[in-house]
Protein backbone atom coordinates (compact mmCIF):
# COMPACT_ATOMS: atom_id res chain seq x y z
CA UNK A 1 0.00 0.00 0.00
CA UNK A 2 1.43 3.36 -0.99
CA UNK A 3 1.96 6.28 1.32
CA UNK A 4 -0.96 8.21 -0.18
CA UNK A 5 -3.29 5.23 0.23
CA UNK A 6 -2.23 4.85 3.87
CA UNK A 7 -2.91 8.52 4.53
CA UNK A 8 -6.33 8.25 2.87
CA UNK A 9 -7.16 5.20 4.98
CA UNK A 10 -6.01 6.91 8.18
CA UNK A 11 -7.97 10.08 7.39
CA UNK A 12 -11.14 8.16 6.55
CA UNK A 13 -10.84 6.24 9.82
CA UNK A 14 -10.40 9.44 11.83
CA UNK A 15 -13.43 11.07 10.20
CA UNK A 16 -15.61 7.97 10.70
CA UNK A 17 -14.58 7.64 14.36
CA UNK A 18 -15.31 11.33 14.95
CA UNK A 19 -18.77 10.93 13.39
CA UNK A 20 -19.46 7.97 15.68
CA UNK A 21 -18.20 9.88 18.76
CA UNK A 22 -20.44 12.85 18.00
CA UNK A 23 -23.47 10.65 17.36
CA UNK A 24 -23.81 11.51 13.68
CA UNK A 25 -23.27 7.87 12.66
CA UNK A 26 -24.22 4.72 14.53
CA UNK A 27 -21.69 1.89 14.79
CA UNK A 28 -24.16 -0.28 12.84
CA UNK A 29 -23.91 2.09 9.87
CA UNK A 30 -20.11 2.10 9.97
CA UNK A 31 -19.45 -0.11 6.87
CA UNK A 32 -21.51 2.01 4.48
CA UNK A 33 -20.40 5.28 6.02
CA UNK A 34 -16.72 4.33 5.98
CA UNK A 35 -16.90 3.41 2.27
CA UNK A 36 -18.52 6.74 1.46
CA UNK A 37 -15.99 8.71 3.50
CA UNK A 38 -13.04 6.79 2.03
CA UNK A 39 -14.31 7.30 -1.53
CA UNK A 40 -14.85 11.02 -0.96
CA UNK A 41 -11.35 11.52 0.44
CA UNK A 42 -9.76 9.35 -2.25
CA UNK A 43 -11.53 11.27 -5.03
CA UNK A 44 -10.49 14.57 -3.48
CA UNK A 45 -6.84 13.51 -3.24
CA UNK A 46 -6.46 11.53 -6.46
CA UNK A 47 -9.17 13.09 -8.60
CA UNK A 48 -12.09 11.27 -10.23
CA UNK A 49 -11.29 7.78 -11.50
CA UNK A 50 -13.10 8.45 -14.78
CA UNK A 51 -14.02 11.65 -16.60
CA UNK A 52 -17.50 13.00 -15.87
CA UNK A 53 -20.16 12.28 -18.47
CA UNK A 54 -22.11 15.38 -19.53
CA UNK A 55 -25.76 15.23 -18.55
CA UNK A 56 -28.49 15.57 -21.18
CA UNK A 57 -30.21 18.07 -18.85
CA UNK A 58 -27.20 20.41 -18.94
CA UNK A 59 -28.84 22.58 -21.58
CA UNK A 60 -32.04 22.97 -19.54
CA UNK A 61 -34.35 22.55 -22.54
CA UNK A 62 -36.97 20.37 -20.79
CA UNK A 63 -38.02 22.89 -18.14
CA UNK A 64 -41.74 23.68 -18.26
CA UNK A 65 -43.15 26.55 -16.24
Amino acid sequence: MGSIDEQILRSAKEVAVKFIETGRVSPAAFPETFKAIYSAIEETVKGPSEPPVPSSDAEGGSDSA
